[in-house]
């Protein structure tokens, strides 16, 4: 006898179970898409952020060293021989750039005998005026534990014969003297054996900016400068990210042309800034601290050490804690910059 089977048609599908188990290898697949995506993202960003410091503290070291090298430029002259009398035919611009220890303004005091320094530092503090000009009362105010550095020097191209710059200052030298001009439109005529400089006044500190963005105010780190600018010392914003900076000064105090001692400015006496008898700088070594603008939510940043320049726990400065709050990438720079114009007599050897 045949038995017949009949099969019952029906639309074919999924089951319950084959559509959980579907559901959960999808997560899974997709979970590990936004893993990938997201990983990726937070390493692009921090790779960013890590180039934007690296070329802040390029830019940062740059700008100071290119003004460093070149501080004490005179075209031929022997800085030795700035006397005030140089200066007779300018005023001090208004809210010079001194202190309390002697005459380091933009042009050579009586308090500037016998040398005219054209290279000063200090430290800033909470308490006290690093310079007249960098006070605490300003809108960006030096920060505190950070460098200030004053650098005089003759800048640009000889000028001879052609019309200065209303409102900027020259130095015109010879190989024994000096004469300080204020530009006036006209030009200061050609003479045999003198030379025409544009002439510089710079300071150099790091303050903190802020800015609003939103509902939130946030706190730039800044490097700010002072410049002789007309009758007065203007106040220019050069470089956001930079937090802090220290300069070692190294003195050659032989007069062999090498560098025996690096002192902070804290150490430095009148008689090394006005680099008097066998005392030079030769060169300064400028550490810069820089910081990103945002705080990084996605790694523990705070509570870290930087240390700017120095070879020993004495010769360091740390920085850590409060010194430098909040979760933000920071990096430290440093290098070392030769003073080019360092010793009073290198100019008559090239003459």
């Amino acid at each position: 006898m045949d038995i017949k089977h009949n099969r019952v048609n029906r639309n074919a599908g999924y089951t319950l179970l084959e559509l959980m188990i579907a559901m959960v290898v999808g997560l899974f697949l997709l979970g590990g898409v936004m893993f990938t995506y997201l990983s990726m993202k937070v390493t692009t960003s921090d790779t960013v952020e890590m180039g934007e410091l690296q070329e802040t503290g390029r830019i940062a070291l740059d700008i100071l060293g290119k003004d460093l090298t070149m501080t004490g430029f005179f075209g031929r002259l022997n800085i030795n021989s700035l006397t005030t009398a140089d200066a007779s035919g300018v005023t001090a611009p208004t809210g010079d750039c001194i202190d309390e220890v002697f005459s380091i303004g933009s042009f050579p005091g009586t308090g500037a005998v016998p040398n005219f320094p054209v290279l000063y530092g200090v430290v800033a503090t909470d308490t006290k005026n690093p310079l007249s000009c960098v006070d605490l009362s300003a809108e960006i105010k030096p920060k505190s534990n950070s460098d200030v550095i004053q650098i005089k020097r003759a800048a640009g191209e000889e000028m001879s014969g052609q019309n200065t710059q209303t409102g900027q200052y020259y130095v015109q030298t010879t190989l024994s003297d000096a004469r300080f001009i204020e530009g006036d439109g006209t030009a200061i005529p050609f003479e045999l054996g003198k030379g025409v400089w544009p002439y510089e006044h710079l300071v150099y500190y790091v303050g903190e900016d802020t800015y609003t963005s939103g509902d939130k105010e946030i706190a730039v780190p800044v490097l700010m400068r002072k410049r002789l600018v007309g009758d007065q010392m203007q106040t220019e914003s050069v470089l956001e990210g930079v937090e802090n900076i220290r300069f070692l000064y190294g003195l050659d105090n032989d007069g062999n042309g090498d560098v025996d001692e690096y002192l902070e400015a804290g150490d430095m006496t009148p008689a090394h800034w006005q680099q008097s008898g066998t005392t030079s700088i030769k060169t300064v070594q400028v550490s810069v601290l820089v910081r990103a603008t945002k705080e990084d939510p996605n790694m523990q940043l705070e509570n870290k050490t930087y240390i700017l320049g120095g070879d020993n726990a004495d010769t360091q400065r740390v920085l850590t804690g409060d010194a430098v709050p909040g979760n933000y990438r920071r990096m430290v720079f440093v290098s070392t910059f030769k003073i080019n114009n360092a010793g009073g007599n290198q100019w008559l050897i090239a003459i």
